[in-house]
């Protein structure tokens, strides 16, 4: 079990008190501080009597007892899995594509590149059939990036019968995207 200690500031002027009145204030700030009792940690789980007691009128005992211990992620199911380009697929899927081509320049290691891929994601999902979005990986494609002048990441371009179109650099909102990609369809 753990001990609390605590700690008695005593002014400069009270260094002139007699010694008798400075054990007294000693010695009730010792008493005090075993009158009171600290909540039991147990671990992760929080005991829920502290819980309620704590947080009063706002949480009720029910509502804690319904909570339970789960997190479900909805997303998971929602989302489209954006294919990802090489160097030998390139050609064939962007260049020579009917529909407009949307794709992203990312690498795992950019934090903003995984602030986007949702919207991406959100994007192909959203216009499927009339766009086509794909991803290609900075770090194992960089012949592509090069050709194409990526100098920082995410760079969101759109081709249209094989010609760059539209340059969309950085973690940008979604209704920007969207307003690029109605130009060409």
């Amino acid at each position: 079990m753990a001990t609390v200690l605590e700690s008695l500031t005593v002014p400069r002027s009270s260094a002139l008190l007699p010694s008798v009145t400075r054990s007294h204030i000693a010695a009730s700030s010792v008493s005090s501080l075993s009158a009171r009792r600290l909540p039991l940690f147990r671990g992760l789980k929080v005991n829920q009597s502290f819980t309620a007691r704590s947080l009063g009128s706002v949480t009720s005992s029910s509502r804690l007892a319904r909570r339970g211990g789960l997190v479900v992620c909805e997303a998971q199911d929602t989302a489209i899995e954006v294919p990802a380009i090489t160097d030998e697929n390139w050609q064939s899927l962007v260049l020579e594509s009917e529909s407009p081509v949307l794709v992203e320049f990312w690498a795992p290691w950019c934090g903003p590149c995984r602030m986007i891929h949702p919207i991406i994601d959100e994007l192909a999902k959203q216009y499927v059939g009339k766009l086509k979005c794909y991803k290609v990986n900075t770090d194992e494609s960089s012949s592509i990036a090069t050709r194409y002048g990526i100098r920082s990441i995410p760079t969101v371009i759109i081709f249209k019968n094989g010609e760059k179109k539209d340059t969309v650099i950085g973690a940008v909102p979604k209704s920007t995207l969207t307003t690029s990609i109605e130009k060409f369809l």
